[in-house]
């Protein structure tokens, strides 16, 4: 827009430099931008840290539910500097495997699939297999996935042995969805494709919509369309309802309701939305409790089920940017504290 100079302002700015971008000097830095207060609520659990510390290095969680017994859960994080973590609920970590720079993980049956950056010019989609009962994490391969620099990663959720549907998106917005193939050398057939016009990395399917956050815009619907996709920007930044970044995206369902959640990265807090209108619901935030506070979320997932008197109605899980002393983790929240916050 004429006369008018875009900043794009990371939460990840030192004061000084946040100060310099919008004065041009080193003065009193101005306040950081905050969206309708949110609901708070405290975190139920953490998970013991990723093994890279003195870095961003944990990044995306997601959720195995045991289809024996649907009360058991895992959780499978990445560290995108060293490679991926599985906690029990308790936040113990009882598996890790080493795969280099994984940056975003979904999972589908006894499936794991992540993002690849390995290679900065060529996208990768690593694929594991895992085995819950050891816990154990076994490396399946790599599937090339085009060009660009693989970041955000999501898969649809469908029966057990159907083919696998995933969405790869290149770090420039670039959104790939296409069939993941697993039997013998892992592959990744391209069905179609859209371009986001800046940088988004969170990505969740809604049957066969397909929601992206663009990190400095907000939420796109993307809706097959031949090998493209009709596309709409469904919630936009607005310093209200969302603060730039937006991150992580999930969905859980809530009383026959459907909801999708969003980071909201530039002031640590959570917007809930109903499905699939993408009206808003509500925000929160997780605040300073046993567990400490989130702040800075990339990763967020969200499960609902009964997994015990600590989880008695889902989980919620962030990626929680400091936690310091200690190296980055990820935060887990009871869902129906969160409902009822919300009143949803």
């Amino acid at each position: 827009m004429k006369g008018i100079v875009m900043i794009r302002i990371s939460n990840r700015m030192g004061a000084a430099a946040l100060a310099a971008a919008l004065t041009g000097c080193t003065g009193t830095p101005a306040p950081m931008i905050t969206g309708l207060p949110p609901a708070q609520v405290s975190a139920s659990g953490e998970t013991e840290p990723v093994g890279t510390g003195r870095a961003d290095a944990a990044d995306d969680p997601a959720i195995w539910v045991d289809p024996a017994n649907r009360n058991r859960a895992l959780i499978v994080a990445t560290d995108k500097k060293a490679g991926l973590h599985v906690y029990d609920l308790a936040g113990k970590d009882i598996a890790f495997t080493k795969a280099g720079l994984v940056n975003n993980v979904d999972v589908a049956g006894n499936i794991i699939v992540a993002s690849d950056r390995n290679d900065g010019v060529n996208a990768h989609l690593a694929v594991f297999r895992l085995d819950a009962d050891k816990p154990a994490i076994v490396a399946l391969g790599r599937a090339a996935a085009g060009t660009g620099e693989a970041y955000g990663l999501c898969l649809k959720k469908s029966a057990p042995g159907a083919p696998i549907t995933a969405a790869l998106i290149v770090k420039d917005g670039t959104v790939r969805v296409g069939t993941l193939t697993v039997d013998g050398t892992p592959g990744f057939a391209v069905q179609w494709e859209y371009k986001i016009p800046t940088q988004s990395e969170g990505c969740v399917f809604d049957g066969d919509t397909l929601y992206v956050g663009e990190e400095d815009a907000g939420i796109w619907e993307l809706k097959q369309s031949g090998n493209s996709a009709a596309a709409r920007l469904v919630a936009p930044v607005d310093n209200q309802r969302l603060v730039a970044d937006v991150e992580g995206l999930a969905t859980i369902d809530h009383k026959g309701q459907r909801y999708l959640i969003a980071s909201s990265q530039g002031d640590n807090a959570y917007a809930v939305f109903r499905l699939p209108g993408v009206e808003y619901a509500g925000r929160f935030a997780v605040a300073a409790g046993a567990f400490g506070a989130t702040s800075e979320t990339d990763g967020i997932e969200a499960v609902a089920g009964h997994f015990g008197p600590d989880y008695p109605d889902g989980i919620f899980l962030a990626q929680d940017g400091d936690n310091a002393p200690k190296a980055q983790n990820f935060k887990l929240v009871r869902w129906d504290r969160i409902a009822a916050a919300l009143g949803l």
